[in-house]
């Protein structure tokens, strides 16, 4: 996500804030069949109630950005996953590999720029109504930010060879 642009109208804010939006339903969604498909039920549902979350969130934008000229923004600067086409192998590769443990905290990373990104926006905001714009989505953030961190403290982490490796083999 970058840092944060200095917006001169809600408009920009709201073009960003549904391509964030748009990123973490679709990623939300991804994540969700993967675990499925890999057995963790618990974790998938859990993304699948983040995933409609975020789809709310979505359509409550573009009400609330209904007869607003948006501007057209590169989604590809909101991704949490590069899609780029050199990598798809990796992407495949992180995606084959990926654990709950891991999903929710590409999630949460994901989340905390989102909130760190718009906390920026509103603190330089000129406009009191952009502001308030950016304070709301930094709430909203925020309430993602804690049920993911009670979920990823539920999961196991990964093996991680240099931290856990002496341990285990001293068993």
């Amino acid at each position: 996500m970058g840092s944060a642009k200095r917006f001169r109208s809600a408009p920009e804010c709201y073009a960003s804030a549904l391509a964030i939006e748009h990123e973490a339903a679709r990623r939300y969604r991804e994540f969700a069949e993967l675990l499925e498909d890999h057995g963790d039920r618990r974790t998938a549902a859990l993304l699948r109630e983040l995933a409609h979350f975020q789809e709310e969130r979505v359509a409550a934008l573009l009400t609330r950005s209904k007869g607003l000229a948006l501007p057209q923004l590169e989604a590809w600067r909101y991704s949490w996953i590069d899609d780029a086409p050199p990598d798809k192998v990796a992407h495949e590769l992180v995606y084959h590999l990926m654990t709950p443990h891991d999903a929710l905290a590409i999630a949460l990373g994901a989340e905390r720029r989102a909130a760190a990104f718009f906390r920026q926006v509103g603190a330089d905001a000129e406009d009191a109504g952009l502001a308030r714009l950016a304070a709301e989505i930094v709430e909203e953030d925020e309430h993602q930010i804690a049920r993911i961190e009670e979920a990823i403290a539920r999961v196991p982490r990964p093996f991680r060879y240099g931290e856990d490796y002496e341990a285990f083999v001293m068993c």
